[in-house]
């Protein structure tokens, strides 16, 4: 079998590196790095109305980029995040027939990055699940990131539950 020396303007692949001591431009940090979660559940909200998720706990942050007080995330710097949510709902009385989580960003929704279920307008057999979402974000310093999340239940009460709710992101460049 014939190896072929491929070769790029930028880097010859074919080339070999020895590397001593400390590397470095080698790649990205991958920080700031978050997640959050809630310390209680979000009980008894608005039906079919998007509602800003209490994520009001660090499990881990060492760039103090999340802000407990006000649920966010706040960008250190410009650059492309990523982020993912997981949102456990229920209805408390009744089950649904749709469910959506959002990305809002300075306190608009980001629509491309809105996850949901639907079974249609009839069907109400949602009684609780975990919607989970991601998106890229490209931010400037100072943007922030929430997350909503809205059911749709023909009556009762909804409650977004703290057990398998979490908020986490990374930056992934500059």
């Amino acid at each position: 079998m014939a190896i072929t020396k491929i070769q790029s303007e930028s880097l010859n692949l074919a080339d070999t590196y020895a590397f001593t001591g400390t590397v470095t431009g080698a790649g990205e940090a991958n920080t700031p790095l978050f997640k959050a979660t809630m310390s209680g559940n979000n009980a008894s909200v608005s039906d079919n109305t998007y509602t800003k998720l209490a994520f009001n706990t660090d499990t881990f942050d060492a760039d103090n980029v999340f802000d407990t007080t006000n649920n966010r995330f706040i960008a250190p710097s410009d650059g492309k995040y990523f982020f993912v949510s997981a949102v456990y709902t229920s209805a408390n009385n009744a089950n649904g027939h749709r469910v959506f989580t959002a990305f809002y960003k300075n306190g608009s929704i980001e629509n491309k990055s809105i996850s949901g279920h639907q079974l249609g307008a009839a069907n109400t057999d949602i009684a609780a699940v975990v919607m989970q979402n991601s998106t890229i974000l490209d931010l400037s310093q100072n943007d922030y990131i929430e997350v909503y999340a809205k059911f749709d239940v023909p009556s009762g009460t909804i409650t977004f539950d703290n057990s398998h709710s979490s908020f986490e992101g990374f930056k992934i460049s500059s």
